[in-house]
């Protein structure tokens, strides 16, 4: 009996002992995977441990490829040529210092070209091309380099120094575009790539993030200047101007314009034209060949913390109305000095920047509603919006060569070797016309307009094309040239109506 019990009882220890030293084993093998896991020494723990963090991951990777594939076709390298001024030998001639307010070169020289390069943006199968307005400024020659090398000779449809937009054409078929995104939709922190040509380095590709919206960086001159930029940290170096802002879908959000840097080279900021004002930009300089700017007619300023305090307003927000310019929109729809617009069409307005960007989506004629805030309570209006002149007509296209009243002609190689010549346009026959009024008789040989040497009608044509935009002061055309018989003469043709 007492053996039988010493059995039972040596079993059930032997059963402890078993599980006791399972419980060990297997305590210590989980301890172990989870040292290991801790540690990353094991690569079976590490998806197990990590799967969270990889899954996060992959949601917040962006990838670039398809709006790069889609853009970087599309965008091209602008190349101009401008002339600079040069120094001849001269010696006193009393009409010619009187005309260009220095001493005439003895003999017509070769102006000196000085050459540049900026990017643009296809946005039509049959050439049509945006860029910036100061990479073609005072050009006389553009030229254009596609992704696959082949070059085109780019004639300026228009330019707008106000929102430094320009539109080329090329003579070509079948070109691959970058469609129209909205920019009203682009949301701060959002992904955009750069595409253009920096340092003559073709097709290139950077991307950053959308750092803000409706910036005013003062860079433009004009006095009509809309700024309302879009900010991004995508590298931007010179040769980007022109170049295009996209999204991650491919479509074209913006034309690169400037950079904030104190050494001339990218410094973390950089800032592009919204396509929201490109857009409507492109459509005036191709159906009227100049922007339809419309007028509200307000002189406006930002609110500042010492402009609310002294004047004891209620919001920063908004453009402050300094003052209303009689008979016109503003006028007319009952907004008054004082008064903070702070809605546009049902768009909000914080800034200067902000309103500007809006009234220039329009035309003269367009009819729009508007929101202030008076005395701290909101009043609706709605007007008419008008043109600089205070009507509402469509302003035409600047005048052509046709002015002139002139039928042009290349001198012939007799004629440059009889003077020592390498440019010049003869004048072939004349009617009634800006050049008849002036005393310019057919025969006369056109060396320089406005100090620039003159090769074709182009050149004549892109003169007057500066002249009736604004960027010249006066509206004179000063000629220097010669008749068939080596007679110099020296006009000023005025062009005012």
């Amino acid at each position: 009996m007492n053996l039988k019990r010493w059995k039972t009882a040596g079993l059930i220890i032997l059963i402890a002992a078993i599980s006791v030293c399972t419980t060990i084993v297997t305590n210590n093998w989980l301890d172990g995977r989870k040292i290991i896991g801790e540690n990353n020494e094991s690569n079976e723990r590490v998806p197990a441990a990590y799967a969270n963090f990889t899954k996060v991951s992959n949601a917040l990777e962006t990838d670039f490829t398809l709006a790069a594939e889609l853009s970087v076709n599309a965008v091209v390298h602008v190349k101009v040529k401008t002339p600079v001024a040069s120094n001849p030998m001269t010696f006193s001639d009393p009409f010619f210092e009187y005309f260009f307010g220095r001493p005439r070169q003895e003999e017509p020289r070769e102006t000196p070209m000085q050459e540049g390069s900026g990017s643009g943006v296809i946005i039509t199968n049959d050439g049509y091309i945006v860029t910036n307005n100061h990479v073609i400024d005072r050009s006389s020659e553009i030229e254009v380099t596609l992704n696959d090398k082949h070059s085109f000779k780019a004639t300026l449809v228009g330019a707008d120094p106000s929102t430094d937009i320009a539109l080329l054409k090329i003579d070509a078929d079948n070109l691959p575009i970058i469609p129209f995104g909205d920019s009203d939709a682009l949301k701060v922190g959002e992904w955009v790539l750069a595409v253009g040509n920096p340092f003559n380095l073709t097709s290139t590709v950077t991307a950053g993030i959308v750092s803000a919206k409706a910036r005013n960086i003062d860079i433009l001159s004009s006095e009509m200047k809309i700024e309302s930029f879009i900010q991004t940290d995508a590298a931007v170096n010179r040769g980007n101007s022109g170049g295009a802002l996209v999204n991650t879908r491919g479509e074209l959000i913006g034309i690169n314009t400037a950079i904030a840097s104190q050494t001339g080279s990218y410094a973390g900021y950089a800032f592009a034209i919204p396509s929201s004002i490109v857009s409507k930009v492109v459509a005036d300089l191709r159906k009227f060949g100049v922007v339809q700017r419309a007028v509200l007619g307000v002189e406006i300023r930002d609110i500042s913390n010492e402009l609310m305090k002294e004047k004891n307003l209620k919001t920063l927000n908004g453009a402050y109305v300094n003052r209303v310019v009689e008979k016109s929109a503003a006028a007319a729809a009952g907004i008054k000095e004082g008064d903070i617009i702070n809605n546009i069409n049902g768009a909000s307005i914080k800034s200067v920047s902000e309103l500007q960007e809006q009234v220039g989506r329009h035309r003269p004629g367009d009819k729009i509603d508007i929101t202030v805030l008076r005395d701290g309570k909101p009043m609706k209006f709605s007007t008419q919006l008008k043109n600089i002149d205070g009507n509402t007509n469509a302003v035409s296209a600047p005048k052509g060569i046709e002015i002139l009243g002139a039928k042009f002609k290349n001198i012939d190689e007799k004629t440059k070797e009889r003077f020592g010549l390498n440019y010049g346009l003869q004048i072939e026959s004349l009617k009634k016309g800006k050049l008849q009024e002036a005393g310019i008789r057919e025969g006369y040989i056109i060396l320089k307009v406005n100090n620039q040497s003159v090769r074709s009608q182009g050149d004549i044509q892109m003169i007057l094309d500066h002249i009736y935009n604004g960027r010249d002061r006066d509206k004179v055309l000063y000629i220097a040239g010669l008749y068939p018989d080596g007679r110099k003469y020296y006009y000023a043709v005025d062009l005012a109506d």
